[in-house]
């Protein structure tokens, strides 16, 4: 018989950096679970990762405490900003651009974030990411 599940978690976390503080513990904490155990178990499936990377995680919190979770790709925004070179995006976007991708980035994206993004094949993934990178402030060369 299936585990009754009680309520999942949303959380992003940087990639082999878990730990019992905010915002990991006192999430975890409320739903009375094991913290420890969640953040040995996410640095050690986030290990291969680049360090930092923020990562979304869906925690699965069963009713007898005990818990499963899912991890998915990065953000697309940590993407394009580490293709660009930036920091950050432009604070007005459509005004001012403050760096820009070429297809081939977004190309490259879009195979790292394919099962992630809600797109039928490479090019319509493309698309979605220049959308992306267009709100961010940074132009798409090659379009």
């Amino acid at each position: 018989m299936a585990k009754k599940i009680d309520s999942y978690i949303k959380l992003h976390i940087p990639a082999g950096q878990a730990n019992p503080s905010p915002p990991v513990g006192p999430a975890l904490g409320q739903a009375g679970l094991n913290i420890m155990e969640f953040c040995k178990a996410f640095n050690a499936a986030t290990q291969s990762a680049e360090q930092g990377m923020p990562i979304p995680v869906k925690i699965t919190v069963y009713a007898d405490k005990t818990f499963s979770f899912e991890q998915k790709s990065a953000p697309a925004s940590y993407y394009i900003k580490k293709a660009a070179k930036l920091k950050s995006g432009s604070s007005t976007p459509g005004l001012s651009s403050v760096g820009s991708v070429t297809m081939d980035q977004l190309r490259e994206i879009a195979e790292q974030k394919k099962d992630d993004l809600n797109a039928i094949d490479i090019d319509s993934a493309c698309k979605i990411l220049a959308g992306s990178a267009r709100s961010m402030g940074i132009l798409v060369e090659g379009q």
